[in-house]
C-alpha cells in the first residue's frame, strides 16, 4: 500500500481570536504519487496566496482528498471546530463525487466550490497527457457540483483564475457573511420585556429563530437591569460622563438627565457582560423603575455594533447584530433604523427615518449633540438623546419577517440624502431617504412582501451580501431594486 505522502494532517486551533476557512482540495488515489504531491503543493501555494489577500479569517490548506473516509473525517473536523467559519473546495484533478458524499452530508458549516485551476493559461507548446491529467477542474468541478446540487446543499459557486479581483472580492464576501453566521449561532438576544402590546409584525417564534439561526432570545425582567443601575458608582458615572463629553456635543444644562442615561448605559454594559448578550429589546410599555426611556444610552450602544429593536422587536435586534458583525472593519454605517414619516412632492418623495430616540450616530453627518426634550409617550421623564442630521449615500434596507411557515428577508436599495431643509423643531436624529427605483414600486414591493417599520439600515454591505446570507441560511428573500 502506497503511503499517503500528499496528506496533510489537519491542524485545529482551540481559542484563536483568528477564524479560519479550511481549503480542500479533491483528488483521486488513481493519479500516483507524483502526481498527488504537486496537487498538494499547487493547493497549499493558492491557498497561501488567498490568505494574504482576505481579511478578518485565516485560509488554511487542510487537506488533498482521495477517499471517503478523508473527505468525512475533514468536513467533520470542520463542523466541530470552533474557529471554523467555512470550507471553500476545489477539485484540481478529478475526484469522483460519490467519495464526497458522506462528509458533505455531515457539514455543518458554509461551503464555496471554487471553480478555478492553478494556471491562468494552457502552455500550448508544451501541453501534454500529463499537463491534462494533472489539470482538470473543468472536469472535476462538475462533478462535485452535480453532487453538491443531489444532495440539496445550499452553498456559494464562485468561478474564475483565483487571482483575479473578482474572485477575489466573491471569496472575501463569503468569508464576511460566513463569519456572520457563525457569530449568529451563538448569539445571545435579551428582551428587557415583551413585544409590544398588539404589535404582529415585531412579534416571531423564538424557538424557531434558535433552530434556524442560533439565535437564544430569552425574556428579562426591567427588574433585572435596575439592580445594576441602582448600583453604579460615583466613579463609573464621572468616566461615562467624560466619555459622552468627548464623542458629543452637550447641549443641555440638565445633566442630571443625561446621567441617568448614563446609568442605564453602564448598567446595560455590565448586564450584557454577565449575561454574554450581543443584542437587545426594550418597549416603552415596561419601564417600571426606571425614570427615562433609554435612549442616548441604547444610541451609544448601538454604535459599538450591539444590536437593538424597539417595542420587543427581537428579530431585528439580531439582524442588526448579525450584518453589524458582516460589515465589520468596513467603511460605512449599519444599524436600526424605522420608518416614520414621508414627504410626497411627486417625483421628490422621501422618507424621514426619525425614530422617537433610538437612532445609532454612526448615521450622523455632523457630531452628535446631547440634548434633553419631552417624549410625548410612555409617560416617564424627559429623556436625554443625540440629536443629528443624517449622511448621504447608497445603501440597503433589510427586513426580517416571521410568516409563521418560515422567516422572509426583504431587502431595498435605498439612497440617504441630505434633508431639503432644517428641521429645528424635531429634537430626533434626522435620517432621510428615498427608496428605489422609486416610490410607489419601492414601497408597493415592501408592503407586499409583508415588510415591516423596523429595518437594518447599512451603506457598508450590499444586496450581494444579503443574498449570500439568504442562500447560506435557507432564508426566503426578496429583493427589491
Amino acid at each position: 500500500m502506497k503511503e499517503n505522502t500528499a496528506k496533510m494532517p489537519i491542524m485545529v486551533k482551540r481559542g484563536s481570536n483568528m477564524k479560519k476557512i479550511y481549503f480542500v482540495c479533491g483528488s483521486q488515489d488513481l493519479y500516483g504519487e507524483e502526481v498527488l504531491k504537486q496537487v498538494a503543493i499547487d493547493a497549499k501555494d493558492m491557498a497561501d496566496y488567498l490568505n494574504s489577500k482576505i481579511s478578518g479569517v485565516e485560509i488554511c490548506y487542510i487537506n488533498t482528498i482521495k477517499s471517503s473516509e478523508e473527505a468525512e473525517d475533514t468536513l467533520m473536523k470542520a463542523s466541530y471546530d470552533n474557529d471554523c467559519v467555512g470550507v471553500i473546495a476545489w477539485m484540481h484533478t478529478f475526484s469522483p463525487a460519490k467519495m464526497w458524499i458522506k462528509g458533505l452530508q455531515k457539514l455543518a458549516k458554509p461551503l464555496l466550490h471554487l471553480h478555478t485551476q492553478h494556471n491562468r493559461e494552457l502552455p500550448y507548446d508544451s501541453i501534454d497527457m500529463g499537463f491534462m491529467n494533472l489539470n482538470q477542474s473543468a472536469h472535476g468541478d462538475r462533478e462535485f457540483g452535480f453532487i453538491c446540487t443531489r444532495l440539496g446543499l445550499n452553498r456559494e459557486v464562485v468561478s474564475g483564475y483565483y487571482k483575479n479581483e473578482n474572485v477575489i472580492a466573491r471569496i472575501q464576501r463569503f468569508a464576511d457573511v460566513s463569519g456572520a453566521i457563525n457569530y449568529s449561532h451563538n448569539l445571545r438576544v435579551a428582551m428587557f420585556g415583551n413585544n409590544m402590546r398588539d404589535v404582529a409584525v415585531t412579534d416571531g417564534d423564538r424557538v424557531e429563530s434558535e433552530i434556524k439561526y442560533g439565535w437564544n432570545v430569552n425574556y428579562y425582567g426591567v427588574g433585572d437591569l435596575l439592580e445594576y443601575v441602582n448600583n453604579v458608582s460615583k466613579e463609573e458615572l464621572n468616566a461615562k460622563m467624560d466619555e459622552y463629553n468627548k464623542k458629543y456635543s452637550m447641549n443641555t444644562n440638565n445633566l442630571e438627565a443625561v446621567q441617568e442615561q448614563a446609568k442605564y448605559d453602564i448598567a446595560l454594559h455590565k448586564f450584557f457582560k454577565k449575561e454574554n448578550i450581543h443584542a437587545f429589546t426594550d418597549t416603552f410599555q415596561d419601564l417600571h423603575g426606571l425614570r427615562q426611556l433609554p435612549g442616548l444610552s441604547v444610541q451609544n450602544i448601538m454604535s459599538e455594533g450591539v444590536g437593538f429593536g424597539p417595542e420587543g422587536d427581537y428579530k431585528t435586534s439580531a439582524l442588526m447584530a448579525v450584518l453589524c458583525k458582516m460589515s465589520e472593519n468596513k467603511k460605512g454605517a449599519t444599524g436600526f433604523l424605522e420608518d416614520y414619516t414621508y414627504d410626497l412632492c411627486e417625483g421628490e418623495e422621501l422618507e424621514l427615518a426619525s425614530h422617537m430616540l433610538e437612532v445609532s450616530p454612526v448615521f450622523a453627518s455632523n457630531k452628535p449633540k446631547i440634548e434633553v426634550h419631552p417624549l410625548s409617550i410612555g409617560g416617564k421623564e424627559d429623556p436625554a438623546r443625540l440629536v443629528f442630521d443624517g449622511i448621504e449615500g447608497k445603501g440597503i434596507a433589510v427586513s426580517m419577517i416571521d410568516l409563521g411557515t418560515h422567516f422572509r428577508l426583504i431587502c431595498a436599495d435605498i439612497e440617504l440624502i441630505k434633508q431639503p431643509k432644517p428641521m429645528l423643531k424635531l429634537p430626533v436624529a434626522r435620517v432621510m431617504w428615498r427608496i428605489l427605483p422609486n416610490f410607489a414600486q419601492g414601497t408597493e414591493e415592501w408592503i407586499n412582501a409583508g415588510g415591516a417599520h423596523h429595518a437594518v439600515i447599512s451603506t457598508t454591505l450590499t444586496k450581494e451580501d444579503i443574498k449570500l446570507f439568504a442562500k447560506l441560511t435557507n432564508t426566503e428573500l426578496v429583493v427589491i431594486s
